[in-house]
């Protein structure tokens, strides 16, 4: 075996213990918030809630928090799977997952792998029709976060909702 070649397959290894690190992690964080009524008040604390799941991620994930009416985290579901640059979004899968989890409120997130995290006209524009169409089943959009490996932007720090 070539030495390059083996450098290759430490790396690998690598990569593949760490995202079992951060999976545990998540697991870990996941199971407190649940077992403790955890509330996500803290704009710090849902950045850094959203970057560990899905700052390191190759392809856009477009997922939702959803909240009981104390903003306490009932579950996180990644909703829709994109490409390296884009991810379809359907207003009437969101409602459903939210109506069946009976959510008071939602806060969105995706990510970017480019690492650029400006929000697009697309983003922008999603939002404010999900933000519509749940107002109609009660159910409050009270942010919506871009993740990369080096920062997360809100839309309601940026004055977007």
């Amino acid at each position: 075996m070539k030495p390059y070649q083996l450098d290759i397959f430490y790396d690998h290894r690598a990569v593949t213990e760490s995202r079992d690190v951060i999976q545990e992690a998540l697991s870990l964080l996941t199971n407190t918030i649940k077992r403790k009524s955890f509330s996500l008040t803290s704009c710090q604390a849902v950045k850094s809630y959203c970057r560990l799941h899905l700052a390191t991620r190759e392809h856009e994930i477009f997922g939702a928090l959803f909240l009981d009416s104390q903003h306490r985290l009932i579950e996180f579901r990644e909703l829709f799977r994109g490409t390296i640059d884009g991810c379809s979004v359907y207003v009437r899968e969101v409602a459903k997952e939210a109506l069946s989890l009976n959510a008071a409120a939602i806060i969105f997130t995706h990510n970017h792998p480019s690492g650029v995290c400006e929000p697009s006209q697309a983003d922008i524009q999603i939002t404010k029709r999900l933000q519509e169409a749940l107002t109609l089943f009660d159910v409050r959009v009270l942010d919506h976060f871009i993740v990369s490996a080096e920062e997360v932007v809100s839309f309601a720090e940026r004055g977007l909702m």
